[in-house]
């Protein structure tokens, strides 16, 4: 028996949902606001229990309708696969290639793996999407990446691991916690830390907020990238955790210093490798992983 529910009904569900009202959905797919309210309401006669009730101006969802979000979630998804699938078999490869890229990971260390995708897929776009936090996972789960590199592997996503980083404390020689008039071999305490500036990434996801490596200091400045946080850290301004693979020449040269803290607050951070689609990944995407892989095994 052919399905009755047509996958434009799933998907004004899982818009509705998502946005959290009729408008703000219909402008997501690209509908008006009458037709998705049709095709809701087409969905509810067509199952045995109503997936939506409306509470005021908002949709709110039933119980089966919380059971069935998931369920069209992953339909959604399969059939976004087949259709990607579809293409690369008409093109031969995919036309372009999305790699999420989180925080973490230093993008110059990606170029000799990126230069050989441009000898190997010469027609294939690439597009980098530099994310934070749970802003790459967002990206897998949305499907705007075909690729990640990201510590954090979602549920139902299978992550092959690569070299990760270290993340540790450092300020100026010139930042009150090291300063030269310190007692010479003092260490610092976590209740210290919290009273002085800490510079922390900003959380790139839209739909949860994460404040990896934050002490809750009293003072804190909130950037975007490690690149802002080494040239803010070396004017003395705060503290912070950064990738040690990141600041090594700054470590070098004494323009940045590790905090000789009490209790070591050290973090080894791995880092994964994640297509979005592990079966329907095409042979650009694919080809891309592999030398990804290679590159920071």
């Amino acid at each position: 028996m052919p399905p009755r529910i047509t996958l434009e009904q799933w998907q004004a569900f899982r818009s509705v949902v998502d946005e959290g009202s009729f408008a703000r959905a219909a402008e997501a797919v690209n509908k008006s606001q009458s037709s998705v309210s049709y095709a809701i309401k087409q969905l509810n006669a067509q199952l045995p229990q109503p997936v939506l009730r409306i509470e005021g101006r908002r949709a709110v969802l039933t119980d089966a309708g919380k059971v069935l979000y998931r369920h069209a979630e992953q339909l959604l998804c399969q059939a976004s696969d087949a259709e990607a699938v579809a293409r690369s078999l008409a093109m031969g490869f995919e036309s372009e290639v999305s790699l999420a890229v989180d925080a973490l990971q230093d993008v110059g260390d990606l170029a000799p793996a990126l230069a050989a995708f441009s000898e190997q897929f010469p027609t294939t776009r690439l597009r980098v999407l530099e994310t934070t936090l749970s802003g790459t996972t967002e990206a897998l789960l949305e499907r705007k990446a075909d690729l990640a590199i990201s510590p954090e592997v979602p549920v139902g996503f299978v992550g092959r691991p690569v070299a990760g980083v270290t993340l540790i404390p450092v300020a100026a020689p010139s930042h009150p916690l090291i300063a030269a008039d310190r007692a010479i071999n003092r260490t610092i305490n976590e209740a210290e830390l919290r009273g002085h500036r800490q510079l922390v990434l900003r959380d790139s996801g839209a739909r949860r907020s994460v404040d990896a490596g934050w002490l809750q200091a009293e003072k804190r400045w909130t950037v975007s990238h490690f690149a802002t946080s080494i040239k803010l850290l070396t004017s003395g301004l705060a503290f912070a955790f950064v990738p040690q693979e990141w600041i090594s020449a700054e470590l070098a040269a004494g323009s940045l210093v590790k905090l000789p803290l009490a209790n070591p607050m050290d973090r080894p951070v791995p880092l994964f490798l994640i297509l979005a689609a592990q079966q329907a990944a095409g042979p650009a995407t694919q080809g891309l992983a592999d030398l990804l892989a290679a590159q920071l095994g």
